[in-house]
């Protein structure tokens, strides 16, 4: 692993795993009062962007770090689509 890579990887770690616990929260709580849908839609397909970016370049710092950071922001989206209209 190159410097370059070892760099990446810990800018993946830190950034994803500093979204976990928010995520961890919201799944537990399943409160999604405080989240805008405009908001969290936006930074998902963003996410998503990045990740395609990073398969594209063959980067897998990118990779890993928005496929997971994808998965917790889409299940916070959904549960926000879906309970959000429960609670309204």
């Amino acid at each position: 692993m190159t410097i370059v890579d070892g760099l990446g990887y810990a800018a993946a770690a830190l950034t994803t795993t500093s979204f976990v616990p928010q995520a961890w929260l919201t799944f537990r709580t399943r409160d999604v009062s405080g989240i805008s849908l405009a908001m969290y839609s936006v930074f998902t397909f963003g996410i998503a962007l990045w990740l395609a970016y990073g398969m594209l370049l063959g980067a897998w710092p990118i990779v890993v770090a928005n496929a997971v950071t994808f998965a917790l922001a889409a299940g916070i989206l959904t549960m926000k689509l879906r309970l959000g209209r429960r609670r309204a």
